[in-house]
């Protein structure tokens, strides 16, 4: 995820990104500089590689998700990601019940990012 920090510096970060309900998504926590960023400029370009020459670059616009939407969001969004649907969820090497993650979600104030895409290029082998 790339963002435009206030002196105009693109600023980097790697993300997990994964499609929901048609809507490309991610997450983040509610006081990460990323998310500041955001708040003040929504746009952002993701790039998708693969292990050899792919990519995939999006110019995107972001809707920020909050509390206490982002709650069940981020539940959806980490079972897509993990590919789980139901059952435990791994988070930071531990598996946590449904009940526990969503404690942790709200205790770390996470949010979700989804993604309008407006523009996508790439290199497809």
């Amino acid at each position: 995820m790339i963002t435009v920090s206030g002196d105009g510096f693109s600023k980097a970060a790697r993300v997990g990104v994964a499609l929901v309900d048609g809507k490309l998504q991610s997450s983040a926590r509610g006081g990460a500089v990323r998310t500041a960023r955001l708040r003040r400029d929504p746009r952002c370009t993701l790039f998708v590689f693969d292990s050899r020459f792919s990519y995939l670059t999006l110019e995107t616009t972001v809707t920020i998700v909050g509390q206490p939407e982002s709650v069940d969001a981020s539940v959806t969004l980490f079972r897509a990601m993990q590919g789980r649907p139901e059952g435990p969820l791994a988070w930071f090497g531990r598996e946590l019940e449904e009940d526990e993650f969503r404690r942790q979600m709200v205790d770390e104030d996470r949010i979700v990012f989804e993604f309008e895409v407006s523009r996508a290029y790439g290199l497809v082998t």
